[in-house]
């Protein structure tokens, strides 16, 4: 760092050279945006008409490609795209089963049976609660 030489402050000539040179670069890679279209994410508020407006009485067309995106705009992550989007849309993306199972299949459903064992547990801790809540 001693080994540099300080730097020269720029001159106006050089600074508008620099800036012209600038602009020129940002127009080359700009381009203008003229579609404009209503933001679908957006809540639409209707603000109705003058009550004795001629104008307002007609019915207006309806914009089929307006309503398509409005719609498309207010379904669910999975009905709009075909993978999940970010990290947090990979949990539960897939929420359908992934096998059909019969409730009467034993290997996969676990249910609870009554044998005589649980049967007088059952009874004996009935019991015992009732003794235990009338004291």
């Amino acid at each position: 760092m001693a080994g540099k030489a300080p730097k020269e402050p720029a001159n106006a000539v050089h600074q508008n050279a620099i800036l012209c040179e600038t602009i020129n670069k940002e127009r080359r890679h700009q381009k203008l945006y003229t579609n404009f279209f209503m933001n679908p994410y957006k809540k639409l508020h209707i603000i109705t008409g003058k009550p004795n407006s001629p104008y307002d009485t007609q019915d207006g067309e309806e914009d089929s490609h307006f309503v398509e995106v409005i719609e498309r705009a207010h379904q669910e992550p999975v009905k709009k795209y075909a993978f999940p989007q970010t990290e947090a849309q990979e949990l539960g993306w897939i929420s359908k089963p992934l096998l059909e199972t019969d409730k009467c299949d034993r290997r996969l459903n676990f249910h609870r049976i009554g044998t005589p064992i649980t049967a007088y547990m059952d009874a004996a801790w009935r019991d015992k609660e009732q003794r235990e809540n009338l004291n």
